[in-house]
């Protein structure tokens, strides 16, 4: 490996690790409602949802490899809905915990994003995101889907390599307050498709798996996404002075 690559590599590492000064209240508060506004905004959210049904089926995917089962690919459909195909034993804790990934996998993400802010560091954040775009890109089966994670995927990649570090740290709070807030509403939007009659969802498929019922799940799924919403907000916030 050339000198020259790896100055580049060193100097991207220390991009990555970089601790920066604390945001302005401006920007913890605003980050914070604008997040909001992307999830509750009329005509928005179907929009910004693809970012959720993204993090979701990467959760999925993730814990189906780390299980043992066999990833076969992703899909992403113009309806934010999403699919991730995986061979193996159709029971069992492995399958259990893959369909337990995908609604906390927004929390989850966004409590290890806010960990890294706390820290100092929101250019890490974003290394992650283009990370994790990076491999679901590579699963990707359908067209659509990857138009969504081209377009996601640049959008990163651009903050990461062009954008100055304090817009780096605007847009980490942003994608992390989203990711925080956003994630109980998915799981609210699954029980009122259970309430018509659905009856594949996560929560239904868990219900069937463990001989409880699904509702039980929705449950679990609402209460860890709120906790987390909690959580993440107490940390965030935790510099402002009221």
């Amino acid at each position: 490996m050339s000198a020259d690559v790896l100055n580049e590599v060193q100097n991207i590492w220390d991009a990555v690790v970089a601790v920066h000064h604390d945001p302005s209240t401006y920007v913890l508060l605003g980050t914070g409602i604008a997040a909001l506004i992307l999830i509750i905004a009329p005509g928005v959210w179907p929009l910004t949802r693809h970012f959720i049904t993204v993090i979701h089926e990467g959760g999925h995917a993730f814990i189906a490899l780390l299980a043992g089962r066999k990833l076969t690919g992703i899909k992403l459909h113009s309806d934010t809905s999403g699919l991730t195909l995986s061979r193996g034993k159709p029971r069992g804790l492995g399958m259990i915990f893959s369909l337990l990934a995908g609604y906390t996998a927004p929390t989850i993400l966004g409590l290890g994003a806010t960990w890294m802010l706390v820290s100092g560091r929101p250019a890490a954040v974003l290394w992650l995101l283009l990370v994790i775009f990076t491999l679901i890109l590579l699963q990707v089966r359908n067209f659509y889907g990857l138009w969504v994670m081209l377009v996601l995927g640049f959008g990163i990649f651009a903050l990461t390599w062009w954008a100055s570090a304090e817009l780096q740290q605007i847009a980490a709070y942003l994608i992390t307050w989203f990711l925080v807030i956003s994630a109980p509403r998915p799981v609210l939007e699954m029980q009122k498709q259970r309430r018509r009659g659905a009856s594949m969802s996560d929560a239904d498929q868990l219900g069937r798996l463990t001989h409880t019922p699904g509702g039980l799940w929705t449950f679990v799924f609402f209460a860890i996404t709120l906790a987390g919403l909690v959580g993440a907000g107490m940390l965030l916030l935790k510099p402002v002075s009221w």
